[in-house]
C-alpha cells in the first residue's frame, strides 16, 4: 500500500480480496479491498481477523477502503452493520472512515443501503460509533490523528 505514508508496521494479514494493515503511529487499523467483489464468506473472515487485531492492538479507529470494489452486496452489508459493528465496538472500537468507489450506483446502493439497516435496527450499537466517509486514504488518517 504505497499511499500509506509513516508508521505502517506492514501487512498484519493478507485475502485474496483483501489486505490488513496497522498505522502504528496513528494505531489505525486498515483494510483495503484489492478486487470489484469480496464474497460474504471471505468478507466475514476478514473482518473477523479485524475484530482480533482490534483485540490484540486495542484498536479504536478503522479505516475501509473500499474504491477497489464494483459490486455492492447488501446481505454483506447488512453483517457489517448489524453483526461485526456490534462485535469490534464491544472491542473497543469507535471511529470508523469508509472510502468509496467514485461509481455513483455503487455510492446510491450504499446510501439505499445504510437507510434500511438504520432503520431495521435503531438500537444497534453502530449508531454510537463515529463513522463517516473519506476521499481519500491520506485524508482517513489525517481526520483519525
Amino acid at each position: 500500500m504505497t499511499d500509506l505514508t509513516e508508521g505502517v508496521s506492514g501487512t498484519k494479514a493478507t485475502f485474496k480480496t483483501a489486505k490488513i494493515y496497522l498505522n502504528e503511529t496513528s494505531n489505525v487499523l486498515i483494510v483495503e479491498s484489492l478486487r470489484s467483489y469480496i464474497l460474504i464468506e471471505e468478507f466475514k473472515e476478514i473482518f473477523d481477523k479485524v475484530n482480533e487485531l482490534i483485540a490484540e492492538y486495542k484498536v479504536t479507529k478503522f479505516i475501509f477502503d473500499k474504491r477497489k470494489l464494483k459490486v455492492f452486496h447488501q446481505p454483506s452489508m447488512e453483517w457489517y452493520f448489524v453483526e461485526w459493528k456490534e462485535s469490534a465496538y464491544d472491542l473497543g472500537l469507535k471511529t470508523i472512515r469508509k472510502i468509496l468507489p467514485e461509481d455513483g450506483v455503487f455510492r446510491q446502493s450504499v446510501k439505499i443501503g445504510i437507510t434500511k439497516i438504520k432503520n431495521e435496527y435503531p438500537e444497534a450499537k453502530f449508531h454510537l460509533m463515529d463513522i463517516q466517509y473519506s476521499n481519500t486514504l491520506e485524508d482517513a488518517l489525517k481526520e483519525l490523528t
